[in-house]
């Protein structure tokens, strides 16, 4: 295995535990980056209605990850 193809998730070494891993950490990412931007800007919505936000954009998030991870969804 090329060691480039390892840095851009081509085929990790763990196969399945390593994408699941790597769009946990992209989802996590975009769930606290929703609230810090719901926070930052002020908007005081209900706490469940910024929860709801943070998990639409988490799942958002590891899907997509997964999906490009896989070869499904072309990288830009």
């Amino acid at each position: 295995m090329d060691r480039a193809d390892i840095l851009h998730l081509v085929d990790p070494p763990n196969g399945w535990r390593d994408h699941l891993v790597n769009a946990a950490i992209v989802a996590g990412l975009g769930a606290f980056t929703t609230l810090a931007a719901i926070t930052a800007a002020g908007i005081r919505a209900d706490p469940m209605t910024a929860l709801i936000a943070a998990g639409i954009s988490a799942g958002i998030n590891f899907f997509s990850s997964l999906a490009i991870q896989r070869g499904l969804k072309e990288r830009e």
